[in-house]
């Protein structure tokens, strides 16, 4: 009698709709090595989240931390990464003590069960390219294992379904936080090595209308134009100043700078 189904349940399509939304991103063109972590997500809220936020936020944070480090100024790179360390610190910080709360509404309640999904798992291999995506993996962990903590004590008419929705929307807003963050910094930080880069080309035309004549007293040879063309760096910027560059743009902001 025990094998006898009374619902239809799910096989793993639910998983093959969330990756299918999503187009996969590029990686080609990152030559660093990874480490090989597997991960589990069980609610919808973290499946979502992984596959949404994850690989952009990886692709953004090795630019700036690695492609942007070669041509920007080293202090303006540590900044930013020093910003991108305190929210993720923020939000870890956050869902460890929800997570603590629910435990404690737990014990307070009698409750020894937890909700479980009837969905398919989705198992992953993930492949971590620095101590940002490491980190940021945690923080999606933990939003994975509050959710049920959450739905369970809705269940057991601990909380109301009301305040579920709001933390819950609070604390996938703060997770999304830090991706759209990373996403803007590395916009930001395109933008300056773009101007880099036509200050250069501007500068090599000027020194490129009569090659035959010699240089006049202050203007650059062609040798020079190329030095300055690697070496030139644009005034230091503060943290805020490259996040209102990015916040700026206009167009429709991409997913991924690479």
């Amino acid at each position: 009698m025990s094998d006898i189904e009374i619902v239809k349940l799910d096989q793993g399509g639910v998983n093959a709709r969330i990756l299918a939304r999503h187009a996969k991103v590029d990686f080609r063109r990152v030559e660093g090595a990874s480490l090989k972590m597997p991960t589990r997500f069980t609610s919808a809220e973290g499946k979502r989240s992984f596959v949404r936020m994850f690989n952009t936020l990886q692709l953004n944070t090795h630019f700036i931390a690695v492609i942007a480090r070669t041509r920007l100024e080293h202090d303006d790179i540590g900044r930013i990464e020093a910003t991108l360390r305190a929210q993720l610190d923020t939000v870890s910080a956050n869902l460890n003590q929800a997570i603590d709360g629910a435990e404690a509404l737990f014990k307070a309640h009698g409750i020894t069960r937890v909700a479980s999904y009837d969905t398919v798992p989705l198992d992953v291999e993930v492949h971590v390219l620095s101590s940002f995506s490491r980190r940021f993996l945690e923080v999606l962990g933990k939003l994975d294992q509050l959710m049920p903590l959450l739905q369970t004590l809705e269940i057991h008419e601990v909380i109301t379904p009301q305040e579920v929705d709001i933390q819950r929307a609070g604390l996938k807003r703060q997770v999304r936080d830090i991706s759209n963050g990373a996403r803007n910094f590395a916009i930001g930080l395109r933008r300056r090595m773009n101007a880099l880069d036509a200050r250069g080309d501007a500068a090599a035309q000027e020194g490129s209308h009569d090659p035959d004549a010699p240089p006049m007293q202050g203007q650059p040879t062609t040798d020079d134009v190329a030095v300055a063309h690697q070496a030139d760096k644009l005034p230091t910027e503060s943290v805020a100043e490259a996040v209102a560059v990015a916040v700026a743009v206009v167009a429709p902001v991409p997913d991924t700078v690479e």
